[in-house]
């Protein structure tokens, strides 16, 4: 499949190195260190199968359009990006250690297997899947640690994605007792006046129909609530209303709870179907001429259910969903999107026909097989992380760095760290979850570095948080209380430890800090540091601090390469 002719095509422009001081030798790019088988077509997945299809699809895409793939990444560097997107954070160094320790022509298998089966998985997901269902900030009356905490029981145990949709879009019950009664709760819109609500429902149910084809099918039709779609003709202002239809007899009770004051921060909403309101099953809305039109429930494709039982039409929203073959297509873009930093239809949840979808056979197999291996979420990860365009480098070379490579997935995106993902992995670098604090000191330190973070790097529309590098960003990041405490020597941290390896401890900090060694030019130059600070009568504890802080402020540490 081809995408033009890119030889033609400007040059991407690099990002701009972030320099720290006199350090800027810690900055920069990170340092360097068959024939094809559909999947499932025998009836079965098997996993190599899959992963093969993907290599050959892309390779054969390459050679076609004259795209020389990036060099691979190296085992430092894979390991790193692997850690990051499966559980949401660097790996540790006793971990750095002990897969270099294991065979080289299993081990990366074995990671992949060992971090899907760990809690960190289903914790580092279950934030991701709470953020896209309801952003990272929930209204009053929500309960987000409940969702959490039902979406990480659900990972654990692997629940079969299709399972998982249907219990969210269906959720009945008490929002602090039931995790997906929070999806609903938070996208019930405006209430209907009081003399319409037995005809109508109790909310617009606005903002869930936007959200539900949004998530789960990977299409933005917000627009067509009021107007078709200027871009995509077969996308109608009546589609919409027609699919809200099914979401008319939600109630949420109480109907609001205003902020959190003493009265409402311990309350919360409780979601149920009532059979008694829009019995009808019509909904009313007005073209943009003022005329009011009334439709009756019909699925995006034009599907009319048979019958609409009382209090079950969300039940049969579920089942059309799930059997629209976008449903697998749009998660499998979604999971692409967050390994690659874009999807085959970029953006990850705006399918339509304004939008190119790159290589749409390989992401026509790939939801053939995800649907064929039981919406398995684990082994959909497993097939992309241990795919070779997985296991390029990020450098560019001069046939795959003009941004209109990027659909080729010739070499790995540079991702921004979500706030996440960085604060994580502030605590594993610098060591701050082993210094001698009670733990639920521990856990309101991480608490408050969570919160700032998201505030300064984050947005509220549950899209991924981005270092821009806005001048509020960088002075928190460069000067900021909480990293320089991070990084001062204090009994079990990164750079108390490594001041007892002497100069040793340099590997150690590198290693904790960027998950790679200090390359010659770097050893050298942290040496002079290290010389400098005993001459001066000062410990190594203040060489590695210094040394430490600027790794941490590299744009090496805080970008997924």
């Amino acid at each position: 499949m081809r995408l033009g002719n890119l030889k033609k095509r400007p040059q991407w422009a690099w990002l701009t190195v972030l320099a720290v001081l006199g350090l800027a030798l810690f900055l920069g790019q990170p340092v360097s260190h068959g024939s094809q088988v559909v999947p499932g077509a025998s009836g079965s997945v098997v996993d190599e199968d899959v992963i093969r299809y993907i290599n050959t699809t892309l390779e054969k895409a390459w050679q076609d359009n004259g795209i020389e793939p990036s060099r691979p990444a190296s085992e430092y560097e894979w390991l790193r990006r692997v850690y990051l997107d499966v559980v949401g954070r660097i790996p540790t160094v006793a971990e750095i250690e002990a897969y270099l320790k294991m065979p080289a022509a299993t081990r990366r298998k074995q990671v992949v297997q060992a971090l899907l089966r760990s809690d960190d998985y289903a914790d580092s997901w279950a934030s991701i899947w709470t953020i896209w269902l309801i952003t990272r900030t929930s209204p009053p009356g929500v309960s987000r640690t409940k969702l959490h905490e039902w979406l990480a029981e659900s990972l654990a145990v692997n629940k079969p994605y299709n399972v998982l949709a249907r219990e969210l879009i269906t959720a009945r019950g008490k929002c602090e007792e039931n995790g997906p009664a929070n999806f609903i709760a938070a996208w019930v819109g405006e209430p209907v006046p009081g003399e319409f609500r037995q005809r109508d429902g109790y909310f617009d149910m606005v903002p869930l129909t936007s959200r539900i084809t949004k998530v789960f099918l990977g299409m933005q039709i917000h627009c067509t609530q009021c107007h078709n779609h200027p871009f995509i003709d077969s996308r109608k202002h009546d589609q919409f209303w027609k699919f809200n239809v099914f979401l008319r007899q939600v109630r949420r009770e109480p109907a609001v709870i205003q902020g959190n004051n003493n009265k409402t921060v311990a309350r919360f909403y409780a979601i149920e179907e009532d059979p008694n309101v829009n019995p009808s099953g019509a909904v009313f809305y007005e073209q943009r001429n003022g005329l009011v039109l009334s439709v009756s429930a019909s699925y995006l494709n034009g599907t009319r259910p048979p019958r609409l039982e009382p209090g079950k039409r969300r039940d049969v929203l579920a089942d059309l969903i799930i059997q629209d073959p976008m449903f697998a297509k749009a998660l499998v873009n979604r999971y692409w999107a967050h390994f690659f930093g874009r999807g085959f239809c970029h953006p990850f949840d705006d399918f339509g026909e304004h939008n190119e979808v790159a290589h749409a056979e390989l992401l026509d197999k790939l939801a053939d097989a995800f649907v064929a291996a039981n919406y398995d979420l684990r082994r959909l990860i497993t097939w992309i992380t241990l795919s070779r365009p997985y296991s390029l480098s990020s450098i560019s070379n001069k046939t795959n760095r003009s941004q209109d490579a990027a659909p080729f997935f010739a070499k790995m995106q540079l991702k921004a760290m979500s706030p996440e993902q960085l604060v994580d992995s502030i605590f594993i670098a610098t060591g701050a979850d082993k210094t001698p604090r009670k733990p639920e000191e521990r856990r309101k330190m991480y608490e408050d570095w969570l919160r700032e973070f998201t505030v300064r790097f984050g947005d509220d529309e549950g899209n991924e948080a981005t270092f821009n590098g806005t001048i509020v960003q960088a002075l928190m990041l460069l000067n900021g209380n909480r990293i320089n405490d991070a990084v001062r020597a204090s009994q079990g941290n990164t750079t108390w430890t490594a001041a007892r390896m002497g100069y040793k401890g340099l590997d150690h900090v590198f290693l904790a800090a960027l998950s790679r060694p200090p390359n010659a030019k770097e050893r050298q130059l942290a040496k002079q540091i290290m010389d400098h600070a005993a001459q001066a009568s000062k410990s190594l504890e203040v060489a590695y601090q210094d040394i430490l802080w600027a790794l941490l402020n590299s744009n090496e540490f805080f970008l997924n390469h």
